[in-house]
């Protein structure tokens, strides 16, 4: 077999070995390019990685007699390239070594993927460690014939089963961008900002409640830059004291303070030609914001008891959940730190703003709770649904994640009922029907009565007033003055 390249079939599609290692389709001929246009893309994609060259080869053969079509490559950068032109449905991914890092960069640029961790046996931390960073499944080294076959059929089963549904691939593509779930215009546009960003290296703010996506907007924009190749590092500055956040950030010389045994690089230097990504940058104290101002502006800093300055190229990306500008007026956040930062501000909606995506959210975290749990749990029942698009989510996206993971670990159905919800879901006050009397055929006096029956159902809040009636804040105050709408004074007693 050393002799020359190794050929398998795999569903009736070639494949070679090339000089790197890698399996990939092969074929010149009109006739085979419509096959793997129409045939082998309609099927299940699947990308195997592992190192071991063998450990491929005897995985392809594993699953020969299987309809699917596979590419098998050493390495997970390979696989990130592969990707490109190989959208894999399932990718199986070996933890060792520097596995891990490739695997969760594989699923912050394909999270609707099924993942499969190939773990070593004897190390079970490498399974937890995978089952943190995504993975829906894992699977013990040496690889079992059986279990293998076994897994794939139930993915496979379960993805034949998702796609049958009417226009289902057309909504994922029209409704996902990125590792981002939403169909609300207020989503639409972040896509079409980050979209808008791929080509620049400017400083962005991200704003917006806890738990409606900041990170993963962050990780969109970086995916989708020029430095995509380079490291996104991640700080979370409210985990950090004031003393630990500047070692943090620019790293530490040997003896600049007890405990420092070894110089230290911090995550500035780490992320040289990558993106930095400063979470709750909001917490940080006043002498970090002059540092970071500094970094900002020259792109050099020094390390905590260090002289020789370091010159770093690094995006800045930041995030809070806090209004800065009330900060900055507070005197609590440097002016012009914020306007430094403030070059690309975006705005993340809380879910409550935008209902209408619930039930596509909630459906995408119930397969994916459904799989990992090995259950067929496959739809939501209109009553419960109705319930999740009522409540509020003070805890946003996040909340309603914990909420379908905690319906698939006790649920015991095929489709989720309202009394699998959490109690506070169930006890919820129903909304009060709204209803509306005309008292007159005219259109513009009956757009009178709806928009003062809004009004004053919003305790005259225009915003929600707009967000009720579907329509901009400008025209609703528009249709105000042009009917000449005026609040109810209640007379003193």
């Amino acid at each position: 077999m050393e002799g020359g390249p190794w050929n398998d079939r795999i569903g009736g599609i070639g494949m070679n070995i090339d000089e790197s290692g890698g399996y990939m389709l092969t074929g010149s001929s009109d006739i085979e390019c419509i096959i793997r246009e129409k045939f082998v893309f309609s099927r299940t994609r699947l990308l195997f990685v592992h190192e071991d060259k063998d450990v491929r080869r005897h995985f392809c053969e594993i699953l020969q007699d299987e309809e699917l079509s596979v590419q098998a490559v050493p390495h997970g950068w390979e696989a990130l390239e592969c990707f490109k032109n190989f959208p894999a449905d399932i990718v199986m991914l070996c933890t060792g070594g520097g596995g891990l890092k490739s695997f969760e960069e594989s699923q912050a640029h394909f999270p609707g993927a099924v993942t499969v961790a190939v773990v070593d046996g004897s190390v079970p931390e490498g399974a937890v460690a995978a089952m943190d960073l995504g993975s829906c499944y894992h699977l013990s080294a040496p690889l079992d014939p059986v279990a293998v076959q076994s897994l794939i059929r139930k993915i496979n089963d379960w993805r034949r089963s998702e796609l049958s549904l009417s226009g289902e691939v057309k909504r994922r593509q029209r409704y996902r961008f990125e590792n981002l779930i939403g169909q609300d215009p207020k989503m639409v546009e972040i896509y079409h900002e980050i979209d808008g960003l791929s080509a620049s290296d400017a400083t962005v703010l991200i704003t917006g409640e806890t738990g409606t996506g900041k990170e993963l907007v962050a990780e969109a924009i970086h995916f989708r830059s020029q430095r995509k190749v380079g490291p996104l590092v991640r700080v979370n500055c409210a985990a950090f004291t004031e003393t630990l956040i500047n070692s943090e950030l620019f790293g530490h010389e040997k003896g600049a303070f007890s405990g420092a045994v070894a110089l230290r690089k911090g995550c500035f230097e780490l992320a040289h030609r990558g993106t930095v990504f400063l979470d709750e940058i909001g917490d940080i104290s006043a002498a970090t914001q002059i540092a970071l101002l500094r970094v900002l502006d020259s792109g050099s800093f020094r390390r905590v008891g260090g002289v020789r300055t370091i010159n770093v190229d690094t995006r800045i990306i930041c995030a809070t959940n806090k209004d800065l500008l009330k900060e900055v007026t507070k005197r609590l956040f440097r002016e012009d730190l914020f306007y430094r930062i403030h070059c690309v501000p975006m705005h993340i909606p809380p879910l409550r703003e935008r209902k209408s995506d619930i039930s596509l959210i909630a459906a995408f975290f119930l397969r994916r709770y459904a799989v990992r749990a090995g259950k067929e749990i496959a739809t939501i029942s209109a009553p419960a649904m109705e319930m999740l698009c009522q409540y509020d989510w003070p805890g946003n996206v996040r909340e309603l994640a914990h909420v379908m993971e905690r319906v698939v670990i006790f649920s015991q159905k095929k489709e989720v009922t309202p009394d699998e919800l959490p109690r506070n879901f169930r006890e919820a006050p129903p909304l009060c029907p709204f209803a509306l009397t005309l008292t007159s055929r005219s259109l513009p006096a009956a757009e009178s009565a709806l928009i003062r029956k809004v009004l004053e159902e919003s305790d005259w809040n225009l915003k929600r007033a707009a967000e009720k009636l579907d329509i901009a804040r400008g025209t609703l105050y528009g249709k105000i003055k042009k009917y000449g709408i005026q609040r109810s004074v209640i007379p003193p007693l």
